[in-house]
């Protein structure tokens, strides 16, 4: 994405850039696909994070998947409030790429999602994917609550093997609790929608991710990843 290049660890909060106190994103920007308010979180959806490298094309991956109803790209992660991309791909801010999908739950569950983040890039790259190199590439779930939190930890669990299996090195994925959330600028949001020959690649493994590894019992609000008895 543009060639910018940044440090191979995030930066600490003595040393991250200071932002701003106003938000980047004008309000009232319009989604491109789904044609409704960016910031729109419909009764009864549930909302998740997901940094799997650049965020052009995974939010395209996920703005394709059914059941999501709503989109965007921002940063997350790091300390400085409202970064620029350009600040955010300095390395000195220590925000990852991120897509914040919103979903309907009784359409896709979290679980689902999670997959789709797991077989859509390579979880065990470190602060990479591919050629883009920097810790705002680095893979993270940022989770909203505990539900989220246990499902993601197990599937990364039984992910594991399937990738050692495959010569993949230990996953290197973040999971932790969700951080605010900086909206990118406008051009960002939907960036392939509106550039349709735009270039960024998922860096998909090919190896799949286990289907039913997690039990009614275990969490019980994730029930639609449970295979049919």
């Amino acid at each position: 994405m543009f060639g910018f290049r940044s440090p191979s660890r995030p930066t600490d909060a003595s040393s991250a850039l200071p932002g701003r106190a106003h938000e980047i994103l004008p309000a009232g920007v319009t989604h491109d696909v789904f044609g409704t308010d960016l910031r729109d979180v419909p009764a009864g959806a549930d909302v998740a994070y997901f940094a799997l490298g650049c965020f052009w094309g995974a939010e395209k991956l996920f703005w394709l998947t059914p059941g999501v109803v709503n989109t965007a790209v921002g940063y997350q992660g790091g300390f400085t409030p409202h970064p620029t991309y350009e600040e955010a791909c300095s390395g000195m801010t220590g925000h990852a790429e991120t897509v914040k999908v919103v979903f309907d739950p009784t359409q896709v569950s979290y679980a689902d999602l999670v997959r789709v983040f797991l077989e859509n890039h390579d979880p065990t790259q470190g602060m990479r994917q591919g050629n883009d190199v920097g810790s705002q590439y680095r893979s993270a779930l940022f989770t909203t609550n505990a539900e989220q939190r246990a499902t993601a930890e197990a599937l990364i669990a039984e992910y594991q093997p399937a990738l050692t299996a495959a010569g993949y090195g230990p996953i290197t994925t973040e999971v932790e609790d969700a951080p605010p959330f900086f909206y990118a600028e406008a051009y960002h949001q939907q960036y392939l929608a509106k550039n349709p020959g735009g270039y960024c690649p998922i860096h998909a493994t090919g190896v799949s991710c286990p289907v039913g590894v997690l039990r009614q019992d275990q969490y019980p609000s994730q029930t639609s990843v449970l295979p049919p008895e």
